[in-house]
């Protein structure tokens, strides 16, 4: 190795130690010096970041914070409605905005049962027209829409059956008459001692076969749709022609007509279908844990969708002695007056079984409580404002709600206006929370 190598070496070696050593010296004072600029940026962030008094810094600790429980309270406050504050309106949104307020009191109310039901017809107030016999349609006396009376004439028809049991029925009679003569002669010669017994007692025997084949000639006009009034008015016409005319069995109205003019019809075909709608039932299904709160008498209400808060009253006339598995539900029948002919059979409807007598609760009108993430809440005034207020509410009726917790007697709601309210509420919590 040469001189100039030796001396390389060497020079190289003290440039090494003397880097080394440089870099160890501010790496030693850097680390201090950074802990404290990042401690110092921190600090800054806090000071620009807004907070709730209290709170500990960082929005999502802020977020928590605001929805912790206020010490001392019995119901729960959620969504930040106590460090939402007072809700004010400016002059502005007075004059926009219509606030109305109501005096809680106590009312009558009754604790009540709600279930599904539907409206059907009540099976003795339908009837099906028909005709057991083949006949051709004469006459059509009423049109769908009509209202008719019981034993009032719907269809006349003309049947070969009639034709023949007519003819049969004054043949019987004629018998009958000529039996019945003959019999009196022969008694009244009996009587007088110029009459053979063996005469009268023939003669007896004919008037009983005559009047047996009266009553079945009678009862054959009845089998056809005679009544008694018809038979009296054929015994007077003594006309023997095809012609039945029937009657409306039932008080009602046509709803369904399949008669037309010259058809032909049987024992298969429903010619008229009269239906009484002043009655309606309307069948509920009750789940098998209230069965025992259900009694033969309560008073229902019953609301359908196409007429909405109005309610036709009627009581509760039938319930089922059969449980029905696959859904563990009762039927329970209400008979509903319907007036004004608005209920149809067929339509849904809410049914609210009154369980027991009025009895006066603290209640408000529907209008003052509002939804707010699975909680109730309504609007108190208060100096300066309206603070929200969490209320835990119960059954409702005639526009009313049960306040169960949240409210006392004599406190002032906020009735109309709610909404609005409840808008502003949302905007101070997002603006207290930095986000609005």
């Amino acid at each position: 190795m040469t001189k100039k190598t030796k001396l390389f070496i060497f020079i190289f070696s003290i440039v090494v130690v003397v880097l080394s050593t440089g870099l160890n010296s501010s790496c030693s004072k850097s680390g201090p010096e950074e802990k404290a600029a990042e401690k110092k940026l921190q600090a800054d962030r806090a000071e620009q970041t807004p907070t709730v008094p209290g709170s500990p810094v960082g929005r999502g600790r802020k977020i928590r914070q605001l929805n912790q429980e206020p010490p001392g309270q019995g119901l729960r406050w959620r969504r930040g409605w106590r460090n939402a504050g007072i809700i004010t309106l400016s002059e502005e949104e007075k004059k926009v905005v219509e606030i109305k307020t109501e005096v809680t009191s106590l009312r009558p109310m009754r604790t009540c049962l709600r279930a599904m039901g539907k409206v059907l017809t009540p099976q003795t107030k339908k009837a099906i027209v028909s005709y057991a016999f083949p006949a051709r349609v004469a006459e059509i006396h009423v049109a769908i829409g009509d209202w008719v009376k019981r034993g009032q004439k719907l269809i006349t028809l003309q049947s070969e059956e009639v034709g023949a049991a007519r003819a049969e029925f004054f043949k019987a009679r004629a018998d009958f008459e000529l039996a019945r003569r003959n019999l009196d002669r022969e008694k009244s010669l009996f009587e007088r001692g110029v009459g053979a017994r063996k005469n009268l007692l023939a003669a007896e025997n004919e008037f009983k076969v005559a009047e047996a084949s009266l009553e079945a000639a009678e009862k054959k006009l009845h089998v056809l749709g005679f009544t008694e009034e018809q038979l009296e008015e054929i015994e007077k016409m003594h006309q023997v022609n095809p012609i039945i005319s029937l009657c409306a069995p039932i008080d009602g109205k046509i709803i369904q007509s399949n008669a037309i003019l010259g058809a032909m019809v049987d024992q298969n075909t429903e010619i008229l279908t009269i239906m009484d709608p002043t009655i309606l039932w309307v069948d509920g299904e009750i789940y098998e844990r209230d069965i025992a709160k259900i009694k033969i008498g309560q008073e229902v209400g019953v609301e359908v969708p196409a007429y909405p808060g109005e309610v036709f009253r009627g009581r509760i006339s039938f319930i089922s002695d059969i449980l029905k598995e696959e859904s563990r539900t009762i039927t329970v029948r209400t008979e509903v007056e319907n007036k004004g002919q608005k209920l149809k059979p067929g339509m849904f409807a809410d049914m609210t079984i009154y369980l027991n007598h009025q009895e006066k609760i603290l209640a408000v009108p529907e209008t003052a409580v509002l939804d707010d993430q699975n909680e109730k809440i309504v609007f108190v005034p208060v100096e300066g404002g309206f603070r929200a207020r969490v209320v835990q509410v119960g059954m409702k009726e005639g526009g009313f709600v049960e306040i169960v917790a949240g409210l006392e007697a004599g406190e002032e709601v906020v009735t109309v206006g709610s909404y609005q309210l409840k808008s502003r509420m949302h905007e101070e919590i997002l603006r207290r929370a930095g986000v609005h």
